[in-house]
């Protein structure tokens, strides 16, 4: 009986994946718009280095502290 179940799953599986309706493709977009050169978003990153450098101060330190 163990193995029957999974040959029952099987069908009832691939009729339920299998909705019979032909799906359109999503529209892709044009690869002109993608190369545009347009500036940037502003980084994050002066802000996340000046946070892993005092990270890093801070780790130095307790290193020192600790015998």
């Amino acid at each position: 009986m163990p193995r029957l179940t999974p040959l029952l799953l099987l069908p009832a599986l691939l009729a339920a994946c299998a909705s019979g309706q032909t799906a359109d493709y999503p529209a892709l977009v044009p690869l002109d718009t993608v190369l545009i050169d347009q500036p940037l978003t502003p980084s994050p990153a002066p802000g996340l280095e000046a946070r892993a450098a005092a990270l890093r101060a801070r780790a130095d330190r307790l290193r020192s502290a600790t015998p």
